[in-house]
């Protein structure tokens, strides 16, 4: 059942990675995800759920193009020791992706 190994995976990541109470848990609406069981597994960790609008694929798309790049430019290439180090790289690639001044000024690129 999909379901079953669905929550497997979601035990096995909590596990590994310690998310911190209140992180978003993000995911399409498959019905493993929707699941009754699921959620209350979300709950149980202390995370929120977050589905994409019914019938709407845009809503994941922007969190995936979002999430696409900073998996090549900074997660594959640093090992971050602490938290604060990878919360000021984020933040300096949200500043220069998001930045319109950035995409117009060649220099800024």
């Amino acid at each position: 059942n999909d379901r079953f190994l669905a929550l497997e995976a979601l035990r096995r990541a909590v596990h590994a990675r310690r998310p911190g109470r209140g992180s978003i848990h993000h995911s399409d609406r498959g019905s493993p995800y929707a699941s009754d069981d699921y959620l209350a597994a979300l709950r149980a960790y202390g995370m929120v759920p977050s589905m994409s609008r019914k019938g709407n694929c845009w809503d994941n798309a922007v969190v995936e193009s979002f999430f696409a790049t900073p998996n090549g430019d900074l997660w594959d290439r640093y090992a971050y020791a602490t938290r604060g180090p990878a919360e000021r790289s984020i933040a300096e690639y949200i500043e220069a992706f998001y930045n319109p001044q950035a995409s117009l000024d060649p220099q800024l690129r």
